[in-house]
């Protein structure tokens, strides 16, 4: 595994068995809208490396394991660190537009950075093959990747679950376009799939604010 992923699960899993174990810890640093509006910026990046159980950790560190390699062949480390944190970011300022008037939403977890990291591997190779259940074949990375937005946008429109989905689209948008930046070569990979995704990117970047009242 490179040394770079490697850091970044163990900083995540120490982070997160502190949270687990210490309840003002994690309140501290957790994502809440009251608390960041008033200045506690800090927990737009902290509340990246908390997880609320073990499952929500292994997910996503997972999904880093899985995917962080073929981003880190494609770019540099600094570059992969860029992608990583700034999709953290991301994810945390699209969560932040979204429910700025419910001051008692908080959040944990990476998602957002993991799907920044998803989205750029799958810009880098778009055929890759990846199984996904309930389906018995392997889809490529493209459909994959505007299926997970379109859930998403829906996800979000109709707060399924209590999930993220706000943090996953941000993380997502964040590691489209950083990804667009460093490599603007990735349109000659699949240029149809690169558009469509920046339809849908720009489509909920402009109409986003009025989904929850459709």
């Amino acid at each position: 595994m490179n040394r770079i992923i490697l850091f970044l699960i163990l900083a995540n899993v120490l982070a997160s068995l502190k949270g687990f174990n210490d309840l003002p810890f994690f309140n501290t640093y957790k994502f809440q809208v009251g608390k960041i509006l008033n200045g506690e910026k800090l927990r737009m990046l902290t509340s990246g490396f908390l997880h609320a159980d073990w499952m929500h950790l292994g997910f996503n560190m997972y999904a880093l394991y899985l995917f962080g390699d073929y981003v880190m062949s494609g770019f540099s480390g600094i570059n992969f660190l860029v992608i990583y944190f700034g999709s953290l970011l991301a994810g945390s300022i699209y969560s932040l537009s979204q429910h700025k008037k419910e001051p008692y939403y908080s959040a944990v977890g990476a998602s957002g950075a993991v799907s920044g990291v998803v989205f750029s591997a799958i810009m880098l190779y778009p055929n890759m093959k990846l199984m996904m259940f309930p389906l018995p074949i392997p889809i490529p990375g493209y459909l994959f990747g505007i299926g997970y937005l379109l859930y998403s946008i829906y996800g979000m429109k109709k707060q399924l679950g209590n999930i993220g989905h706000s943090a996953h689209l941000g993380g997502a948008i964040g590691g489209y376009v950083i990804t667009l930046f460093l490599r603007p070569g990735v349109l000659h990979n699949h240029n149809t799939m690169i558009i469509v995704m920046g339809c849908i990117i720009g489509g909920l970047l402009f109409f986003g604010d009025k989904l929850k009242n459709i």
